[in-house]
């Protein structure tokens, strides 16, 4: 049985709710555009909630275990909600061998979080990706469009103070 992961509550609004049922509609005759209502879901809400892919499930008339296999073999969608402010440690070869899992360790630390999901607040979402492309600059984080590179755990509450405020 898929269960939700997100420790943020779903909330759904009228707007969001309409949109959806309308490009369902539209489709639910042929479900080999499940992957199109499903990227459509997730720009209406953000990510795909478990709720959500309920309704695409019962809606489109496929079993939610597709509908969920289908969500996560895909990078493109996401299971939990995009914080204010994404954060992205690089795991890659270079970063990782010059201390970018203590770099992420401290984060969860410090948000209490790991990556995958948002802050209760909504305010910080983490994830940790494979490779920047910043090799130069190893270890590498980034916040939103900002690179943060050569750092190392103890810079970490500095970086993540410039976006509480």
């Amino acid at each position: 049985m898929v269960k939700p992961i997100s420790k943020i509550p779903f909330k759904d609004t009228k707007e969001q709710a309409e949109k959806l049922n309308a490009v369902i509609a539209t489709c639910k005759d042929d479900k080999s555009l499940l992957m199109h209502v499903m990227q459509e879901a997730q720009e209406i809400y953000g990510y795909l909630p478990y709720e959500v892919q309920v309704k695409i499930a019962e809606g489109m008339d496929v079993p939610l275990e597709k509908v969920y296999g289908v969500s996560t073999f895909y990078a493109q969608f996401s299971l939990s909600p995009k914080g204010e402010n994404n954060i992205s440690v690089c795991l890659g070869t270079a970063c990782y061998v010059k201390g970018s899992q203590k770099i992420l360790d401290k984060i969860t630390e410090l948000l209490g979080i790991t990556p995958g999901e948002c802050t209760a607040d909504g305010r910080f979402s983490l994830e940790a990706c494979r490779c920047v492309g910043a090799c130069g600059l190893a270890p590498v984080m980034t916040v939103n469009d900002e690179v943060y590179g050569k750092i190392t755990e103890d810079d970490v509450a500095g970086i993540l103070a410039r976006y509480k405020d």
